[in-house]
């Protein structure tokens, strides 16, 4: 079965959150189960190397202000499809905004022109290869649906993903004609949106199928704390909406063969992560003399993520004895926050701000535990590198969060089922009664080091949820 992905974001190729990661790993599961599976992605200048070696498979001689190309090749394990546009892409920058941190001015286009694309490789563009199904990712591939519904012709079922309901792509109203929409489509039913239009909402509305990244999150998402005012729509496709749990790359992510790591380990044994921890707590500049767990943040600082209210348990955190390590970039107010926090607690915060993927693992290998403090969290990842590599998580009860980590109560603790430590609900006082529970925790080391070896043992790879896609893909087919 052909399959097409469209998505703006694909490691290790380009990069600024989990999206990324789950278009990475994604394909190749469904690979490895029969499935012939394309990526199409906007050409960054980060594909440039990629693109020089590229066969062109179809031209547009104009695509929203210049021409642009289709270009094919094969990396990490991948079939891609790059749409070489440079008027659209090739520029310095974020994906998403501009060196001064503001969203560039034609995100419309460039999004638009990757939904656009998608839906004429769906139609057949590329000889010799159409997809019997098109899965398109987050608010910057909505539109595959609308373009697709707007032609008569035979086209393939399409199904949107949500994988953070918070970033919608609303614009003008006055960019319907722009992007080549036809007014029939603005419409509550369509792509209008408070007389706007939006992109993820056209996805939901217009797709066969809509899914998101956890169980919990779908259901989450039919109420209005966290339905972002799209709840309506969702209950009435309620049917037709699922919750498909995010895994991970268990060979990018494998804590006995990371090349990021002083020393390989497993959960046969775990003594020479260690070693991780002593680098970690030199590269951060903390004491290695503190008795309670080294905690970790690797997370856009954001609050979201509930980095706020972490910046307020500081005082409670360093006062057991416990250190952190935060790494991540975001919001200018927190990143100062977490600044001055390293200040005001030497040797007991460090904090480096910006993003590294060797030092996100190696962090993953050297803290004792992984703080995820989310208002709202779809799926999240970092918690299941942090299963992974036995770093275990601190999580707020919520979407895939409650769904990937079992919380160390009693009853789990009785049964040694436990993998980590949910609070709820997501507050300062209860955050701070949690950083407690993981101290108290790390005081008993037969107790800690068992969950450890669970949490390394508990599934997050990709293949159960790959069997879901297959199912949901095969059944769209029979339908």
């Amino acid at each position: 079965m052909k399959l097409l992905f469209v998505a703006s974001e694909c490691a290790p190729f380009v990069k600024t959150g989990g999206l990324a990661d789950v278009i990475g790993a994604v394909p190749k599961s469904l690979t490895a189960k029969g499935m012939g599976v394309k990526v199409l992605l906007p050409g960054y200048p980060s594909l440039a190397p990629l693109m020089k070696r590229a066969k062109v498979v179809a031209k547009f001689k104009q695509l929203f202000g210049g021409p642009a190309r289709v270009l094919s090749a094969r990396a990490e394990g991948l079939d891609l499809l790059m749409i070489d546009s440079p008027h659209l892409y090739d520029r310095v920058g974020s994906l998403y905004v501009d060196a001064d941190g503001a969203d560039w001015t034609d995100n419309h286009l460039r999004f638009g022109a990757l939904s656009y694309v998608g839906a004429e490789v769906a139609r057949g563009a590329i000889k010799g290869w159409q997809p019997r199904l098109v899965h398109a990712h987050d608010w910057q591939a909505g539109l595959v649906a609308a373009y697709l519904a707007q032609d008569q012709a035979y086209t393939p079922p399409v199904i949107t993903t949500i994988h953070n309901i918070a970033f919608q792509g609303v614009f003008p109203a006055s960019t319907l004609g722009q992007l080549g929409l036809d007014k029939s489509l603005f419409t509550p039913e369509g792509v209008e949106y408070w007389g706007k239009v939006s992109f993820l909402k056209a996805g939901l509305a217009l797709s066969h199928r809509v899914t998101t990244v956890s169980p919990s999150y779908a259901n989450e998402l039919l109420t209005p704390e966290f339905g972002m005012g799209l709840e309506g729509l969702l209950q009435m496709r309620q049917k037709e909406l699922s919750g498909i749990l995010n895994g991970i790359d268990t060979e990018i992510w494998d804590p006995s063969n990371d090349p990021a790591l002083p020393a390989p380990y497993s959960a046969r044994g775990t003594k020479r992560k260690a070693r991780s921890k002593t680098k970690v707590q030199k590269f951060f500049g903390l004491d290695s003399s503190a008795s309670g767990p080294l905690f970790c943040v690797i997370s856009r600082l954001t609050t979201q993520k509930g980095l706020d209210l972490l910046a307020n348990c500081l005082q409670g955190l360093v006062a057991r004895d416990a250190t952190l390590a935060v790494l991540g970039t975001g919001d200018r107010a927190l990143e100062r926050v977490f600044r001055q926090a390293a200040d005001e607690f030497p040797g007991r915060v460090g904090t480096h701000i910006g993003y590294n993927e060797d030092l996100s693992h190696l962090l993953q290998g050297g803290a004792d535990a992984i703080l995820i403090p989310s208002r709202f969290e779809p799926c999240g990842l970092t918690q299941l590198y942090g299963l992974r590599y036995g770093t275990l998580p601190i999580v707020a009860r919520t979407g895939g969060l409650a769904d990937t980590v079992i919380d160390a109560n009693e009853a789990a603790l009785a049964t040694e089922c436990a993998t980590g430590v949910q609070f709820a609900p997501v507050t300062e006082t209860m955050l701070d009664v949690a950083i407690g529970r993981a101290c108290d925790l790390f005081k008993q080391p037969e107790v800690w080091q068992g969950m450890m070896r669970r949490a390394m043992r508990h599934p997050v790879g990709w293949d159960k949820s790959a069997d879901a896609y297959l199912d949901l893909y095969t059944d769209l087919i029979d339908s």
